[in-house]
């Protein structure tokens, strides 16, 4: 008799672990600073101001995340914690998503647990999850999305129909947080019209057969993954038929949203901490989010990639693009994919000014990439890489971590111990 084939055990207990362990890591000083930093300057005002239902305020962005903040000040109140707590939650969101993506993207367990050790020390998830900015709430949503995704194209036969209609909800809050999700939001009701294209189904639209999940018809899919996910970026709108006034005066959603873009390719003035995409890549362009004498002590908060994590993942990303190509290995071309488009935004966008926290879902896709890497020299037999790579990623959170959590420091050169490079001061 034939053995029954081997099924890996889900890694759900592990994922928590790693969550919680993430969570209370980025508890650790979160109140401070006890005054607004970095681009919380801009976006609280606007938060109150939505609280207040005055005068509207951070036009360029869309006004989902800062609702969600506005939440967290009410729950909390208006004070550091109440800043930073939803983001914090999002962050922890984010990570539990993204690890039960890569798991039912790749069916392996190590993959997964690995993809929560790069993606909670790469050091981008980790500062966003600590600061009153909408990228961690576009960053979560996305990733709720390719989970949603992922785990209805593993288990069709399992609520397919509620997972893309959380899917959708998903689309639609990430492009209502921030513009950055929208390149990524196409791609899933590309994949499923894609699979079902070369399915050869004679009644495209309307069968129900085939991949990527048998039961839903490329009509229905459209509802989910096109339709509702504008439904939902049209809702988060409606603060603006309650606003006092909104500068500009626009004339509907559309007048609305042409100011919006013409606020986002203004040009500004050159900022010190700009930067563009290769230098992303490269890893070769810090941001100081903080740097100063404050709450009694000198504190700093440095936005930059682990630079074990961000080297390496470049190495893993062009594997998985061959991966993808010549073995059909689907996941790793995803992490290749979702790579390239979300970058990809920044190469052409007409944004004249850019800085390295847009490389923040380019960053966590570089991290699911390193992680299929890794498992893939595991399984080949190798050890040193794998134990290295692991070792080193972790290590250098650990030597990072004051800096990233706004420490007292010795004093005002305390910067040279993190500022390796030119480029990172």
């Amino acid at each position: 008799m034939n053995m029954p084939p081997a099924h890996t055990r889900d890694p759900f207990g592990w994922t928590c672990v790693a969550v919680l362990v993430f969570l209370v890591l980025a508890l650790v000083r979160i109140a401070i600073p006890s005054s607004p930093y970095f681009d919380e300057v801009h976006y609280l005002p606007a938060v109150r101001s939505l609280m207040a239902l005055g005068i509207a305020q951070n036009l360029e962005h869309p006004p989902l995340a800062k609702q969600i903040m506005a939440l967290g000040m009410w729950l909390f109140g208006d004070r550091p914690f109440g800043w930073r707590a939803m983001s914090v939650i999002f962050g922890a969101l984010a990570l539990f998503a993204m690890m039960r993506a890569a798991w039912f993207a790749s069916d392996r367990r190590a993959v997964s647990l690995l993809t929560g050790a790069f993606v909670a020390t790469n050091f981008l998830l980790f500062v966003h999850a600590r600061i009153a900015m909408l990228d961690i709430f576009m960053l979560a949503f996305v990733m709720v999305a390719l989970w949603m995704c992922a785990a209805v194209c593993r288990e069709p036969e399992r609520h397919a129909r509620a997972k893309l209609i959380v899917a959708g909800i998903a689309i639609g809050a990430a492009m209502a947080c921030k513009w950055n999700a929208i390149p990524l939001a196409v791609l899933p009701g590309l994949a499923f019209f894609a699979a079902r294209l070369a399915a050869g189904r004679r009644r495209l639209l309307v069968s129900q057969r085939g991949a990527p999940v048998p039961g839903i018809s490329l009509l229905e899919a459209f509802v989910w993954l096109g339709l509702l996910p504008l439904a939902v970026y049209a809702a988060s709108y409606w603060p603006f038929a309650f606003y006092a006034s909104v500068p500009g005066n626009p004339d509907g959603v559309f007048a609305l949203h042409g100011q919006m873009l013409d606020l986002q390719t203004q040009v500004l003035k050159e900022h010190p901490y700009q930067s563009v995409w290769w230098q992303w890549a490269a890893n070769i362009r810090s941001i100081w989010y903080l740097y100063e004498e404050i709450d009694g002590a000198q504190r700093a908060v440095m936005l930059i990639g682990n630079p074990v994590t961000m080297l390496a993942g470049l190495a893993a990303l062009i594997w998985c693009a061959w991966a993808g190509v010549v073995q059909r290995r689907w996941d790793a071309l995803a992490a290749a994919v979702l790579y390239v488009v979300s970058l990809a935004l920044w190469i052409v966008a007409p944004k004249p000014v850019q800085f390295y926290f847009h490389y923040l879902l380019p960053g966590c896709f570089l991290s699911y990439a390193l992680a299929l890497g890794v498992d893939a020299l595991w399984q080949r037999g190798e050890r040193l890489v794998p134990a290295a790579l692991v070792i080193g990623a972790t290590a250098a959170f650990v030597y990072w971590f004051p800096a990233l959590t706004a420490a007292p420091l010795d004093g005002a050169q305390s910067f040279t111990n993190w500022a390796w490079f030119a480029g990172w001061r």
